[in-house]
C-alpha cells in the first residue's frame, strides 16, 4: 500500500485509521496493481491523497476534471467518484497495459460512464483540447520532465478558481540541496516549484501529503 513519505510508519498507520476505509473495489485496484505491478507499484497514490482527491472535487462541485497520468486508475477512480452530476473525467497516459487494468476497475466502481481514457503522449492531446476556460480541477501525476509544460497547458484551460494539482513535488525530499546528485525530473521539479511561487495566474501552496502535493488556484 502507498504511503505518505516522512511519515513514520507508526505515524502512518494512525492516518489510515482515521479516515473513512477505502472500500474493496479501491482495495482491490491496490492489491492486483501491488501483486502485478511490483517492480512500479509505488506509483499509485496513497489511500489518503485518493481520498483527498474525492473530497476536493466534490466540494468544489467539479463538473470538468482532467487528469494526466493514470497508470492503474485509482486516483482516476477517486476523482470520478467526486464529479458533480453529468461530470467527466478526462484521463491521458501512453501506456494501454496499465489502463485495461483502470478500465476493469472503473466499470467495476460503476465510474466508467464518466471517465473518457486518450492514449498518446500527453502534451499533444491536451495542446488538441479547446482553449475555453472551462476545467475545475487537473491533477497531474505523469512523466516529471512534462511537468512545465502540462502546466502550460493546462493553465489557460482552467476556469477561474480552478484548481491545479501536481504529485510528486518534494521527490522524497530530494529537492534539498543535500541531495546533490539529483535525477532530471527532480531538478525540473526544482525549478518549477520556484516558478510557481513567481506565476501571477496562480496561488499557490505545496502541502506534505504523500511526496508532495501542490495545489495552485487560478486568479
Amino acid at each position: 500500500m502507498g504511503s505518505s513519505y516522512f511519515l513514520t510508519e507508526e505515524l502512518q498507520e494512525y492516518v489510515w485509521s482515521s479516515m473513512t476505509p477505502i472500500d474493496e473495489v479501491l482495495a482491490g485496484l491496490r492489491d492486483e496493481t501491488a501483486a502485478s505491478l511490483r517492480d512500479v507499484a509505488q506509483m499509485q497514490i496513497s489511500p489518503e491523497q485518493g481520498a483527498f482527491l474525492t473530497t476536493l472535487v466534490s466540494a468544489m462541485g467539479a463538473r470538468r476534471v482532467i487528469e494526466v497520468g493514470t497508470f492503474t486508475g485509482y486516483s482516476a477512480l477517486c476523482l470520478a467518484r467526486g464529479l458533480a452530476a453529468g461530470g467527466l473525467l478526462q484521463c491521458f497516459d501512453v501506456s494501454d497495459e496499465w489502463t485495461q487494468i483502470a478500465r476493469r476497475y472503473w466499470k467495476r466502481a460503476g465510474v466508467d460512464d464518466r471517465i473518457e481514457l486518450t492514449l498518446g503522449p500527453a502534451a499533444d492531446s491536451l495542446a488538441a483540447l479547446p482553449a475555453e476556460p472551462v476545467v475545475d480541477v487537473a491533477f497531474v501525476d505523469a512523466d516529471k520532465t512534462g511537468y512545465p509544460a502540462y502546466v502550460e497547458l493546462l493553465v489557460p484551460r482552467l476556469r477561474p478558481g480552478g484548481l491545479l494539482l501536481l504529485d510528486n513535488t518534494l521527490r522524497s525530499g530530494h529537492v534539498l540541496p543535500s541531495y546533490p546528485a539529483a535525477d532530471e525530473g527532480t531538478l525540473v521539479m526544482i525549478e518549477l516549484n520556484k516558478a510557481l511561487t513567481r506565476d501571477p495566474r496562480l496561488a499557490t501552496v505545496m502541502l506534505p501529503v504523500a511526496d508532495g502535493l501542490t495545489i495552485a488556484r487560478k486568479l
